[in-house]
C-alpha cells in the first residue's frame, strides 16, 4: 500500500495501514517517513485530527 495519497485517505484506515507498516516493515515512524518521502508533521496532524497520537514507546498510533 502506497502512502503518497495519505492526506485524502480515511484516517481510521490510514492509522491501520501505518501501524501495520510500522510493525511489519519499518520499525519506527522516522524510517516509514523516509521510505515514503512524506511530510512527518502532515501525517501526524492527519491522524491527530481523528484522535490518534503517535506513541514512540510502542511505535504505534493509538
Amino acid at each position: 500500500m502506497n502512502l503518497d495519497n495519505f492526506e485524502s485517505m480515511d484516517p481510521v484506515m490510514l492509522m491501520s495501514i501505518v501501524n501495520m507498516k510500522l510493525r511489519d516493515e519499518y520499525g519506527d515512524l522516522d524510517n516509514l517517513i523516509k521510505a515514503f518521502d512524506i511530510d512527518k508533521q502532515a501525517l501526524i496532524n492527519k491522524l491527530a485530527s481523528a484522535g490518534f497520537d503517535y506513541l514512540p514507546e510502542v511505535k504505534q498510533f493509538r
